[in-house]
């Protein structure tokens, strides 16, 4: 699968002979394509065999787990890759859904399913990682280097401008010039070090600790046990801090991710795995799996921390360099934001690219971080809210913690809150239309019985 690609700015010139980027995931997958139309060839470097692997791999032990794509990331990769969703229906592994018609739980309740219109993916993010990789390792432009290591940066005299990198490969080592080097290799990121040998400043780490678990399992259910495929996600949350993202293909397998907040880890023995099910607030998840066979074996990550590096608040920073997804940010993976930050990040770099005739560092970090913002005061809005995340909590973070109780609480009586809190989590709209006046009205008409006393109070954390 291929297809013609140009500059945005239509005169079909590029931006330089080669790019390279670190790491061949989503991130550098997803940069790698937007890349080739601005650069004569773009070079994917990759420490793992990556190229035909539709399963978990050393670089990726999370892919095991839950995944899914929001609706504004679903949106952005079909204009990436025309006919993702006629491909993506054929992907065994892969269910597209309307992200408002699955079963979301909050606070232990239902919210109303709503027809927002906005489709998601939700699955096996290997496969979705195998198709994507494929169709741009099919781009003329680009290739792959599996298996590589990169040392180093590579640098001018006065360390101002990349010139391209250091590279490995099982004993040979040789250097690759690059007019652009695109950081994207994830959570483990060697950039903040490599900045200091360079005589540059790290960036700002902001952490919010929330010490999340999840343990997975898969299990072939018996026909006619259950009804037509769907997805259940008791999200978790002070008053049930266990959650579950369950999801049913159309082969009657189903995939159960459990979360644990704080220390509880969710148990990989089968037995255990299904006591913890009985605990979630939504029965029929247990019922569905709990005389259905387990494939292969449970499979256990934890998430200590969010992590957002804040590369926006440098003043100085390389020519010819740029730093994109987890290894910018990395958020709870509850949310499920992730994949979709990373596709609104390189549409963000396109425009950069598109507008700018040599990339300006400094202004590109700083509107790669504007996409950042929103998902990440979701998350770590949510995740205060729990007791034993010691943090300080902004008086924003209060004021929306309290009326996200309330909206999703109206969520359970009318499917437009439930469209308006889908919209927000899918960041399709930004938080900021949750504050309409007439749907303030409505969630506090709505929420008016809600009993909120035995709401558990913040743990005070000294400024």
């Amino acid at each position: 699968m291929s297809w013609e690609v140009t500059a945005m700015d239509g005169t079909g010139a590029t931006r330089g002979a080669r790019a390279v980027v670190i790491g061949g995931s989503i991130a550098g997958t997803l940069a790698a394509r937007v890349l080739s139309e601005f650069y004569g060839e773009v070079v994917v470097v990759d420490r793992d065999e990556i190229m035909g692997v539709a399963g978990p791999r050393r670089g990726a032990v999370h892919s095991v787990h839950a995944h899914g794509l929001h609706a504004a990331g679903y949106l952005i990769l079909t204009e990436l890759f025309p006919g993702l969703l006629e491909d993506t229906r054929q992907l065994a592994g892969l269910t597209i859904r309307d992200f408002g018609g699955m079963r979301w739980i909050f606070d232990g309740r239902p919210v109303k399913p709503a027809e927002t219109g906005l489709l998601s993916v939700a699955g096996s993010r290997p496969v979705l990682e195998n198709y994507l990789r494929n169709r741009v390792a099919a781009l003329p432009q680009v290739r792959y280097e599996q298996n590589t290591d990169v040392l180093s940066l590579r640098t001018s005299a006065d360390r101002d401008t990349v010139l391209g990198v250091r590279l490995r490969q099982g004993d040979r080592e040789w250097d690759l010039d690059a007019d652009l080097v695109v950081e994207a290799s994830g959570r483990g990121s060697r950039l903040p070090a490599w900045l200091a040998e360079l005589g540059y400043e790290r960036p700002d780490e902001e952490r919010i600790k929330i010490g999340l678990a999840y343990t997975t399992r898969s299990f072939r259910r018996r026909p006619g046990t259950f009804g037509p495929p769907q997805a259940i996600n008791p999200v978790s949350s002070p008053a049930f801090p266990r959650g579950a993202f369950f999801g049913q293909a159309i082969t009657g397998d189903c995939r159960v991710s459990l979360t644990g907040m704080q220390g509880d880890t969710p148990p990989g023995d089968t037995a255990q795995f299904l006591d913890f099910t009985k605990s979630l607030p939504a029965p029929d998840i247990h019922e569905a799996i709990v005389d259905a066979d387990p494939i292969g074996e449970a499979a256990t990550f934890t998430f200590p921390a969010s992590v957002w590096r804040h590369y926006e608040r440098l003043t100085r920073f390389p020519d010819r360099l740029a730093v994109l997804g987890d290894a910018v940010c990395s958020f709870n993976p509850v949310y499920g934001q992730g994949m979709t930050v990373i596709a609104m990040q390189v549409m963000k770099l396109r425009e950069h690219l598109a507008t700018h005739h040599a990339p300006d560092p400094v202004a590109l970090n700083r509107a790669l971080a504007e996409t950042i913002e929103d998902p990440w005061l979701i998350s770590t809005s949510g995740d205060l809210e729990f007791p034993g995340v010691a943090t300080h909590r902004p008086l924003k973070t209060r004021i929306l913690n309290a009326y996200l109780t309330r909206l999703r609480y109206a969520a359970t009586k009318d499917p437009a809150a439930t469209t308006a809190l889908m919209r927000v989590n899918g960041l399709v709209d930004r938080p900021s239309a949750l504050w309409r006046p007439g749907l303030v009205a409505k969630v506090l008409w709505l929420s008016r019985d809600l009993d909120t006393s035995r709401r558990e109070t913040p743990v005070p954390v000294p400024a």
